[in-house]
């Protein structure tokens, strides 16, 4: 059946437009804000089929300029490869496209893209932002990279009709530091998802060199805020036996990179990004999977891990802290010699409640919470129901 259409924008006639922004694209593509998306939006699809998704992505990292997952649409951005300019000039280009499309509403991920908050709002378009953290703090910005995107929160946080935190100890930061915002700033957090596909344990652990049960596991990009140059000190330095995997890569080239990778070894096993099939393989075979970051904000891959019930060893920050593992979970942050301690400890010290761990974080219960934060922000007048977080306690 031919579907109408509305003649100036090409989309269909009453269907309302939600385009999404802030992330490179999905599926098969790194990173957190990617995974957090191929997540949510083919449920909120799900839950909603009357609306269009569409994601505003970046073309560099796509291999089709259009494409299509589970009712989401992937529409790719030009924008230059850059470390430094690539979040802005898609953002920018993605604004423009959503009001060409008539969007009845834009979802901008992170604070980066945040800048550009303020123009979606003077072109008429409803504004959801996504705060994933506080990405100042990470170590590979310089000084002007880190006073932008105190910038992006400032306005984000200021023009978007609505905010949500992805973890309580960033909403808690959020409505004290923007306290006339309160109101508009929902928890919502990451979920834990069985990852699709199925991949031969055996062939998995043979093709990287090894033995179930008996390697560390990392995931995680190949950037000094992940924290990986600390885990491969304690690593190097402690007497365990097991091999340790790192997976993931660089998103851009860097001297950190080349350096961390310089340190494989037979040991020492750089194994690049993987499909999902097979970091569920490599969870659920892992002695031990081991977060030693610097800086997250809710981490999908510990989450990932939780879920497939590995052991797990965590650095404290905030983010991790807010998992809510028992004590024995974590270290103290950049501290090799605890985390070399905690490397000669028999692994089975690390387990950890799977159940309760699946029970706090729902990605089914994150789409309902994110598609009410839309539709209170599409209809005027309506407010949009708010896990408020105080000192760390979550109140429904």
């Amino acid at each position: 059946m031919l579907q109408r259409t509305n003649m100036s924008s090409g989309e269909p006639a009453g269907a309302p437009v939600i385009c999404v922004t802030g992330l490179r694209g999905f599926p098969h593509v790194m990173g957190g804000i990617e995974s957090h998306c191929e997540e949510l939006l083919p449920r909120i699809k799900a839950i909603w089929p009357d609306h269009r998704s569409v994601v505003l992505g970046r073309a560099p990292y796509l291999p089709e300029p259009l494409g299509e997952h589970r009712g989401v649409e992937i529409v790719g951005i030009p924008c230059p490869r850059s470390q430094n300019l690539e979040a802005l000039v898609s953002t920018f280009l993605a604004v423009l496209s959503a009001r060409k499309r008539r969007a009845g509403l834009i979802h901008i991920h992170a604070i980066g893209p945040g800048l550009l908050a303020p123009l979606a709002r003077l072109l008429g378009l409803k504004v959801v932002m996504t705060h994933h953290g506080t990405d100042y703090h990470r170590a590979k910005w310089g000084l002007l990279a880190r006073s932008a995107l105190r910038a992006g929160e400032w306005l984000a946080l200021t023009f978007a009709n609505r905010v949500i935190a992805v973890s309580p100890s960033l909403a808690t930061q959020l409505q004290r530091s923007f306290p006339k915002r309160a109101e508009a700033i929902s928890y919502i957090p990451n979920g834990t998802s069985d990852l699709p596909g199925e991949a031969d344990p055996a062939l998995v652990l043979e093709r990287l060199g090894l033995e179930d049960g008996n390697f560390l596991l990392a995931v995680a990009r190949l950037v000094p805020e992940k924290g990986l140059h600390d885990l491969i000190d304690a690593y190097e330095r402690s007497n365990c036996t097991a091999k340790l995997v790192i997976a993931g890569s660089a998103d851009h080239e860097s001297e950190y990179a080349r350096d961390l990778l310089a340190r494989a070894s037979e040991r020492v096993i750089f194994a690049g990004v993987q499909s999902r099939a097979t970091l569920k393989c490599l969870y659920e075979h892992c002695a031990l999977f081991v977060m030693p970051s610097y800086h997250e904000g809710l981490p999908i891959a510990a989450l990932e891990a939780a879920n497939c019930g590995a052991r797990m060893l965590l650095s404290d920050i905030s983010a991790n802290l807010d998992i809510g593992l028992d004590p024995a979970n974590y270290f103290p942050v950049g501290d090799v010699a605890a985390l070399t301690e905690r490397l000669n400890t028999d692994c089975a010290n690390f387990q950890i409640d799977r159940d309760a761990v699946r029970a706090r974080f729902s990605w089914d219960r994150a789409a309902e919470e994110t598609l009410d934060v839309y539709r209170a922000t599409l209809a005027p007048g309506r407010k949009a129901p708010r896990r408020a977080v105080y000192s760390g306690i979550v109140e429904a």
